[in-house]
């Protein structure tokens, strides 16, 4: 198993009466990380995942008693894929109100109900962690930094999902398609919100071709033959199953900015290059800028959320088209970043952006500097 940033992040919370809830897309490896953060405590756990049907039943309406019936002296609890429950979070609540002894653990590929049921039925009782597809970092410590910097391309073009990394091309190139034709979203397709899931495709497949780019719901609409309110729909789900993620435009009332933009990312370079069946070498594409920026947005977001550091972040845009790719604000201080596959030989920024965000932090990144952009020292 590639050790996991999160490990130690969870270890820090054990016995101390919260649940602790683990959620991410599927496949990033959820469940492998409570096996083994289980095998180190060295006990056994009762396993309750919502992916059986039986177990399912077992749980709906579940009263108290007969609840500690079922758990009965196992002191370690894993509700497994806890989304695919019936009201979840009263049963969540009943272990964690009535059975103090007991550590509970809860895995989620998806937030569309899990986050709501939990959050009113384990206020104060929860510590709650996302899981990523495996991050740069995380597979340098497994094989050093060497190994991983040689794999660069490798990693724009087919990410970094757990049984993708150590996998060659023609293996990579299934298990991706197995995980963007359905298996990561197969709880969108449960719902009776998705009437169409041949709609959902498209939409896919056109968000995959605007990554770096600003994405109007209108023009997407027009694409793919459906009205705004649905494509915004439709994405709002994606982004709650884990599959994309949205970046709001930063605006503080400068009258030539973009106020209600945003771009959407991809959580995974290799579900995107998989939904688009692209996966050409890079100096054949046209598109390495936009892999490139996919790449550092989500790696960062990883590592924001792995070494608990918190920001807002955004883009930047006029309507005069001037942009910068990323923009972070922290303890009320700027930092901007430009995104450049290849080194360029003077860095600029919009002198609208510098004049109306005076003392704001400047980087353009590159494949020649991104490892501080990641806060990896070699």
């Amino acid at each position: 198993m590639i050790a996991r940033t999160h490990q130690q992040n969870i270890s820090q919370w054990l016995g101390k009466g919260k649940a602790i809830i683990i959620i991410g897309p599927r496949q990033v490896g959820k469940t492998t990380l409570v096996r083994e953060t289980i095998q180190k405590l060295g006990g056994s756990a009762l396993w309750l995942t919502g992916d059986d049907p039986a177990t399912r039943a077992q749980l709906d309406q579940i009263s108290l008693a007969r609840l500690q019936s079922l758990i009965g002296r196992n002191h370690l609890i894993v509700v497994d894929e806890a989304q695919r429950f019936t009201n979840i979070g009263l049963t969540l609540k009943l272990i964690t109100d009535h059975l103090p002894e007991v550590q509970l653990f809860v895995t989620g590929s998806s937030s569309l109900d899990l986050a709501a049921q939990t959050k009113e039925s384990l206020t104060g009782r929860k510590i709650e962690f996302q899981l990523y597809p495996i991050s740069f970092s995380e597979m340098v410590s497994e094989h050093g930094y060497l190994e991983e910097r040689s794999l660069l391309e490798h990693r724009l073009l087919y990410g970094y999902y757990p049984e993708v990394v150590k996998s060659d091309h023609n293996v990579a190139q299934k298990i991706l398609g197995d995980l963007s034709d359905g298996i990561m979203y197969k709880d969108l397709l449960s719902l009776d919100q998705i009437k169409k899931p041949s709609l959902l495709v498209k939409l896919l497949q056109a968000l995959a071709l605007q990554v770096g780019n600003e994405v109007r719901y209108s023009e997407v609409g027009q694409i793919i033959g459906a009205d705004p309110i649905t494509v915004e729909r439709y994405t709002d789900l994606l982004e709650q199953s884990f599959v994309v993620f949205r970046l709001p435009s930063l605006s503080r009332n400068a009258r030539n900015e973009i106020k209600k933009g945003r771009k959407i990312y991809f959580f995974d370079n290799g579900i995107r290059n998989s939904i688009l069946k692209n996966f050409a070498p890079l100096a054949l594409r046209p598109d390495t800028g936009a892999l490139w920026e996919n790449f550092l947005v989500a790696e960062r977001l990883k590592k924001n959320a792995y070494t608990n550091y918190y920001c807002n972040s955004y883009f930047w845009r006029t309507t005069s088209q001037q942009e910068i790719d990323y923009v972070e604000e922290s303890d009320g201080k700027l930092h901007a970043f430009e995104f450049k596959w290849q080194a360029p030989r003077k860095e600029r920024y919009p002198q609208a952006f510098l004049d109306h965000y005076p003392g704001s932090n400047t980087q353009t990144i590159h494949r020649d500097n991104f490892e501080s952009f990641l806060e990896y020292v070699q």
